[in-house]
């Protein structure tokens, strides 16, 4: 579980990053200035990217046996910029933090000691 949420996590950054990137300087850029370096080739990192993210996404929404709203809202995430900032926290706070806590804590049904 914890290696399939940092990989999310990971991913998540940056995809998020790129996508801020794209959008607020690369369209600027190719709109004023007619340069598409950012637009074309971050944009292209950013989409080979952003299916890793999907993958790592789905594989983290099935461990956490998340229903089918939050999961589309989890990998759709990427194509909204900050999106995934906002999604990311949400997931930490509300799926992630308390299966990590009931992963660690010990089994009542085992003998603690023994």
């Amino acid at each position: 579980m914890r290696t399939a949420a940092l990989r999310y996590r990971v991913m998540a950054y940056i995809t998020g990053v790129l996508i801020i990137v794209v959008c607020f300087a690369g369209i600027p850029l190719q709109v004023a200035a007619h340069n598409t370096f950012i637009v074309n080739d971050i944009g292209t990192v950013h989409g080979f990217l952003y299916i890793v993210y999907i993958v790592f996404a789905y594989i983290l929404a099935r461990k956490l046996k998340m229903k089918t709203g939050p999961t589309v809202l989890l990998l759709l995430a990427g194509t909204v910029p900050i999106m995934t900032f906002f999604v990311e926290r949400w997931m930490m706070k509300t799926y992630i933090a308390p299966a990590l806590a009931a992963e660690s804590a010990p089994s009542e049904k085992q003998p603690v000691g023994r």
